[in-house]
């Protein structure tokens, strides 16, 4: 039941976003900034997008992270492949499917098991989120239908003052 109703906010979430996807405006880098206000609430939704820098195999766009912040903090960071992704291939505590991952930022790897969400994408944690933030360098291995696939990252020059005011978020060092 949990992960339905994740899986709901985050369908919800990102159907609140389409209309401002037109609408980026340069964030630093190659990163794009998305606003808008929720008409009940007020509280203000900002979408921070990175594209990759390469295409995969298979793939007629590129993959890309998307930092999602509510109200002043954050809510979702999702890494969005593209292509399809090979099945979960563990579980969470609580159950999740979860995908096992290879992550490159700057010169530290890591191993990280993000949240499967409907075959489409995967969360990230924020952790690795703060870490992107003040990298020169991001790289995600994970597993697709051809095999292991690279998706390459410049997330250098994003405006931290932005982040920080949107989302609550301050870089951390790997």
């Amino acid at each position: 039941m949990k992960a339905l109703r994740l899986t709901i906010a985050v369908l919800s979430m990102l159907a609140a976003f389409a209309p401002a996807q037109d609408n980026g405006v340069p964030a630093g880098g190659k990163w794009t900034k998305s606003e808008m206000e929720e008409k009940m609430t007020g509280l203000k939704r900002v979408k921070f997008d990175l594209p990759a820098d390469n295409y995969l195999p298979d793939s007629e766009a590129r993959p890309e992270v998307m930092i999602f912040c509510v109200g002043g903090k954050l809510k979702l960071a999702d890494f969005h492949p593209h292509l399809k992704m090979a099945g979960p291939n563990r579980a969470s505590f609580w159950g999740r499917p979860q995908m096992h991952v290879i992550v490159r930022i700057d010169n530290h790897h890591d191993t990280k098991n993000w949240n499967w969400v409907n075959g489409d994408f995967l969360a990230m944690d924020e952790d690795t989120t703060r870490k992107l933030i003040g990298a020169q360098i991001f790289k995600v291995e994970f597993g697709s239908g051809e095999g292991p696939q690279i998706a390459e990252f410049t997330p250098a020059g994003l405006n931290l003052s932005m982040v920080r005011q949107a989302c609550g978020l301050r870089p951390e060092k790997p």
